[in-house]
């Protein structure tokens, strides 16, 4: 049972991470790849906040949240004036820049040798120590999270990224602020990824740079592809599938290493062969091309 659990909490969290690079790729045709360096933001912030200052565990997660959005914008204001190609190279940048910060600022984030100890929530003097406590109080929090993106869609914000997503310059001509409105899903979208790395870290209790790599991007974007793109249950079977992988690997007594190849092999055959057959994805509308 508790590796169920185990695999369910993972799954939310991800799940998290998935939905909020949707509202970006799914809803806003933005395609980026820094959203492993917000999700690493996220979970350095909050465990900092918890571990160096003593807030809360709620007080944490929005402060993952804020941090995350805030940094949002060296991606967010780029957005303005590069598409396509270009744009996913400045994402790559940040990607690589808010690592490397993660890596060497030693007085910080303690560099390679990461954050330790990292505090269970507590809720109203209520300590969620347990798997069966940690899984309930992800239910609602992740909940809350899906309802908000859901919302958002269906919201006239919603509508106007899948305009812009369509066709930005038709979406200009009706009016439509594209600039805000890139802004704005950049800074949702970064503030849910934060959370997600906020309950991470909360978790796992301790973190370091290697949690965030471009790799960990790459898998995000992995999820989003193959679950599909375009509503809220793509993501979660993208989530799901990519998390189920390792595991499933893990029955064939592979040495980790092998293991470690086999696991990129398959997301790598995976990706081309959604891209060929199902560029929407398993669950998806919008088709990803």
């Amino acid at each position: 049972m508790s590796y169920l659990l185990h695999l369910l909490i993972f799954f939310q969290i991800y799940a998290v991470v998935a939905m909020s690079l949707n509202l970006l790729i799914g809803y806003g045709g933005l395609l980026q790849v820094a959203h492993a360096a917000y999700f690493g933001v996220g979970a350095y912030t909050a465990a900092l906040l918890w571990t160096k200052l003593g807030v809360g565990f709620i007080p944490g997660l929005l402060g993952a949240a804020l941090m995350s959005s805030l940094l949002s914008l060296l991606v967010s204001l780029s957005a303005w004036r590069f598409r396509g190609d270009y744009f996913v190279m400045i994402s790559l940048a940040v990607q690589v820049v808010l690592y490397s910060l993660m890596y060497n600022f030693m007085d910080i984030t303690n560099g390679p040798y990461g954050i330790t100890a990292i505090p269970k929530p507590v809720i109203m003097d209520s300590i969620f120590a347990t798997q069966e406590a940690t899984f309930a109080i992800y239910v609602v929090i992740v909940g809350m999270l899906a309802f908000i993106l859901a919302a958002a869609k269906l919201s006239p914000f919603g509508l106007s990224l899948q305009a812009m997503r369509d066709d930005e310059l038709a979406a200009r001509s009706l009016g439509i602020p594209v600039r805000r409105l890139k802004v704005e899903a950049f800074m949702l979208a970064s503030a849910m990824v934060g959370v997600a790395g906020g309950l991470y870290a909360s978790y796992i209790s301790y973190i370091d740079p290697t949690s965030f790599t471009l790799d960990e991007s790459i898998l995000m974007l992995s999820m989003v592809i193959v679950g599909g793109t375009g509503n809220v249950r793509g993501p979660l079977v993208g989530a799901a599938v990519l998390i189920a992988i390792p595991e499933l690997l893990r029955f064939l007594s592979l040495p980790d290493t092998v293991a470690a190849h086999i696991r990129l092999l398959a997301y790598g055959l995976l990706l081309i062969l959604m891209m060929h057959w199902r560029p929407q994805g398993l669950a998806g509308r919008y088709r990803f091309e």
